[in-house]
């Protein structure tokens, strides 16, 4: 009981406390970001070694150090999108008169090749543990990706909380992309499912021979608990950014500015639909982020 309770609350701290350093790390200067862009690099390498060696071992230490690698490597992949390193070729705002397939394929090359850099990454973690005993890397990676692309398209199909804080200045623009509503069709049946696999998880542990596997069941089942809390933060009426103030807060700077995207009306002189209204630019027409009626204020 104590060796799960531990593991529970490692999960707990190194998701709170990585989280906080990316955000922190993004809202340095230049140089520090590229410093922390290549010390990020390297680890994320030596993090896809730590997998091949640990992926053929079964014990603790193996199993604790194969859930870390990784989010080593998750952590590459977050630094480099948040950074504006590895975004996608169309890195401009686009019109709330855009909608239908059109809005969601300029979504998508918003951020296409940051979801390649994950696949990328991901096929490696996959291909360096196929058929080893130690699966633990894997599945937290896996867990990582697939709520993380939930969390994606709950925001671009709308939700209540966007945590646009998170959003560093020169990412402004995909506000854009995201919708304010109080709930979406996709958001139930996404929390469904991950609570249906977190169930699983938890059987298995409570099944589970040795302890080394009852851990890694932990650790991945506690990293797939907190992206369910993290599902329900974007419906419920709280700041979802309360526990990482002291990142955001840093030297001054905050995220970037809202663009009051839930406010859709007309008379809202902060929303896209009054910037819309004002522009020469025609319906369907994409905006231009240099355009006054876009720039984040």
């Amino acid at each position: 009981m104590s060796e799960t309770l531990l593991a529970i609350v490692f999960a707990i701290f190194i998701w709170w406390f990585s989280t906080g350093i990316v955000i922190l790390l993004n809202r340095m200067s230049r140089n520090a970001i590229s410093v922390s862009l290549l010390i990020s690099s390297l680890l994320c390498v030596a993090a896809l070694f730590g997998l091949m060696r640990t992926s053929r071992q079964i014990d603790i230490a193996s199993t604790y150090c194969a859930f870390t690698c990784a989010l080593l490597a998750w952590g590459w992949n977050e630094l480099s999108f948040l950074t504006g390193w590895i975004t996608g070729p169309r890195k401009s705002a686009i019109s709330r008169e855009v909608t239908g397939r059109l809005r969601f394929v300029e979504s998508c090359r918003a951020v296409i090749w940051h979801e390649l850099g994950i696949l990328f990454i991901g096929v490696a973690i996959i291909a360096i543990s196929w058929n080893a005993p130690n699966q633990v890397g894997t599945g937290t990676y896996l867990v990582l990706w697939i709520m993380r692309t939930s969390a994606k398209l709950n925001l671009f199909l709308g939700v209540r909380n966007l945590s646009e804080e998170f959003l560093p200045p020169h990412l402004a623009y995909l506000q854009s992309f995201f919708r304010r509503r109080a709930m979406n069709w996709f958001f139930p049946l996404s929390v469904s499912a991950a609570i249906a696999c977190l169930a699983i998880l938890v059987s298995k542990t409570l099944v589970a021979d040795q302890v080394a596997i009852a851990l890694g069941h932990t650790l991945i089942g506690t990293m797939l608990a907190l992206a369910i809390v993290e599902h329900l933060l974007l419906v419920l009426p709280v700041d979802t950014t309360a526990l990482w103030r002291w990142a955001i807060r840093n030297n001054g700077k905050g995220g970037a500015k809202s663009l009051d995207i839930g406010k859709t009306g007309p008379s809202s002189k902060s929303s896209p639909a009054y910037f819309a209204s004002k522009s020469p630019v025609a319906e369907g027409q994409i905006l231009d982020p240099h355009d006054k009626f876009f720039q984040v204020r």
